[in-house]
């Protein structure tokens, strides 16, 4: 939850916006008792979505019950903090790669040392995407990174511009609706190792940047399938559920810290995400409000259009990715989809399983289990494709 140092010099030209016109999104109650419509796995589990019948055979916890760790599991604000603070972070030594794109801004790629000259060329490689203000040092991150590397992954993460102190060379930061920079790295990729397949793994801020990639640039995206966990989804009621009660603390942590058209007083000391996002973010991209680039800035509206694999995790009780944000029936009616909700879990938690409380978050393994299944080839034969927008 660390801040990034952020920095703004000049204007950016205006854009074109995407205006989706999709109905409100219904509210869902998630319990243990909760019917679901696969009934092949534990009832603590809820689990749906159109490619559920091809994907629910891969993993390999489907039939354990999910049990939260004593105490910290046990509410939802402890169990995010403890995650954040608590969580034991993998030696992990990276070699950083800086990507230089069109507007001249700087995304900092850290590749796991070593990697390049033992492992093959044609070894699966996972993009992982970090959430707001996170990036390669962060425990959620390193663990994923472990977890894939036991396997024979390439891993790389993706740090968003001004994110883990990568060169800050433009206005453009990391935002909820620019998708330009994950089509830069996910070409780059692609090119340097054109035998390996690309898998993607993002979490919060990253996983609503991931579905809009998956959705917007269906024509062009070159994954082979992807993994989106504590995705906020619409990020109008997001933004509505972070100014309540405890939430509020989250808000003051999540703002950006930066040190005419931009309001830069507000932006040098925002007191919330969304007064940083009113002074700088929807400036910085053109919008007329802030509400407008929440709006418009939504995953949930593009899930529809997702052409690939997409397993989508959300804990029920997140204080910050709300359970009432996730499309359900996009996610239902999409084949290439499939949803897990636990009952617990809080924000990038998961303190559960058998690592817990300090080791990896019970989201992992199931996360590998997807992936290593999409890797052997079992659902990639014969995807059913949904119709472009």
């Amino acid at each position: 939850m660390a801040s990034s140092p952020l920095s703004l010099i000049s204007k950016p030209p205006s854009i074109t916006l995407l205006h989706h016109q999709r109905p409100p999104l219904p509210t869902v109650r998630v319990s243990a008792a909760t019917s679901t419509t696969m009934p092949n796995h534990h009832p603590s589990l809820e689990i749906t979505g159109g490619g559920a019948k091809r994907f629910l055979p891969a993993l390999n916890t489907r039939h354990h019950p999910y049990k939260p760790f004593p105490i910290i599991g046990w509410n939802r604000h402890l169990e995010t903090i403890f995650a954040a603070f608590f969580r034991t972070v993998p030696d992990v030594k990276y070699r950083r790669e800086c990507l230089r794109t069109k507007d001249n801004g700087t995304i900092a790629l850290d590749w796991v040392c070593g990697d390049h000259s033992t492992l093959p060329p044609d070894s699966p490689i996972l993009i992982l995407l970090e959430g707001l203000t996170g990036g390669s040092q962060d425990s959620y991150v390193k663990q994923m990174l472990v977890k894939a590397k036991s396997k024979g992954w390439r891993v790389v993460v993706f740090n968003s511009r001004g994110c883990a102190n990568s060169p800050v060379t433009t206005p453009q930061l990391q935002t909820d609706s620019f998708t330009a920079d994950t089509c830069h790295v996910v070409d780059h990729v692609s090119s340097m190792f054109p035998e390996a397949s690309i898998y993607g793994v993002d979490w919060s801020l990253g996983g609503n940047i991931l579905v809009n990639y998956l959705g917007r640039e269906y024509h062009r995206c070159s994954l082979s399938g992807a993994v989106s966990l504590c995705n906020p989804f619409n990020l109008v009621i997001a933004d509505e559920n972070l100014r309540k009660g405890f939430n509020n603390i989250y808000d003051r942590e999540l703002r950006g810290d930066v040190h005419d058209e931009y309001n830069v007083q507000a932006g040098l000391n925002p007191c919330t995400v969304h007064e940083y996002d009113e002074a700088i973010t929807r400036v910085s991209l053109g919008y007329k409000s802030v509400d407008d680039y929440y709006s418009n800035s939504c995953s949930c509206h593009v899930v529809q259009h997702v052409r690939i694999p997409l397993l989508c995790i959300q804990a029920a009780n997140d204080p910050i990715a709300p359970i009432e944000a996730t499309p359900y029936e996009d996610i239902k009616e999409n084949p290439n989809s499939m949803l897990i909700v636990t009952p617990q879990g809080g924000h990038l938690g998961w303190v559960a399983g058998d690592e817990a409380p300090f080791g990896a978050p019970w989201t992992d393994n199931v996360v590998m289990d997807f992936l290593e299944h999409l890797r052997n080839g079992a659902s990639n034969n014969n995807a059913s494709k949904p119709e472009a927008f």
